[in-house]
């Protein structure tokens, strides 16, 4: 199957744009005297659902951001390779898994916020779709992203004071659904 160039270009656009938003909404969050970090993932209450769409926009601040912005703008580049269809579709997937296992499993009481849920399911999503599609460039995507990411993925899944593990952990489960759907999508079999 090959991406139209009009498509790839889309879907590098549509990454950029998300890591735009996200600086924006830190900015703002450092200028205005609103907190918006408090619009992120509240485990289990009504409130904390809008968190699900919102928490990969919101930062605790400039050095956490930047740690989410450069995985995300690598992994988020190749998987938009694929074009803009292929990037939305893994970024809607991963996002919605992570942000709704954190929502119920994370402890009451707390508000998850980042984009390291994403950057977990991109990786994943990279990790695993080659073998899923039985693509070789796919498999040497995935051990080049295990290579140069994976001590810090695994050592993130652990429980950690101010690290939500389990939107990492949920995003990795994301990212691997993604893989899964989309490779079977791509073959022509009805999706799961």
């Amino acid at each position: 199957m090959r991406i139209e160039r009009s498509a790839r270009v889309d879907g590098l656009l549509f990454v950029a744009a998300m890591a735009t938003l996200m600086w924006l909404s830190e900015i703002l969050d450092a200028i205005l005297p609103a907190n918006l970090d408090a619009y992120g993932i509240a485990p289990r209450s009504d409130e904390g659902l809008t968190g699900v769409l919102l928490s990969p926009f919101l930062h605790g601040g400039f050095g956490h951001l930047i740690s989410n912005t450069v995985p995300f703008l690598a992994m988020g580049a190749v998987i938009a390779l694929g074009g803009l269809r292929r990037v939305l579709a893994v970024t809607a997937i991963v996002a919605a898994i992570s942000g709704a296992g954190t929502w119920l499993i994370a402890p009451a009481a707390t508000v998850h916020i980042g984009a390291s849920g994403v950057v977990f399911g991109y990786a994943a999503y990279l990790l695993v779709r080659g073998l899923f599609s039985r693509d070789l460039v796919h498999l040497g995507v995935g051990l080049i992203v295990g290579a140069a990411w994976g001590g810090a993925l695994l050592s993130s899944l652990l429980p950690q004071e101010g690290i939500s593990w389990q939107g990492h952990l949920f995003g990795a489960v994301g990212g691997v659904v993604a893989a899964r759907v989309l490779a079977r999508a791509r073959r022509g079999a009805p999706p799961v």
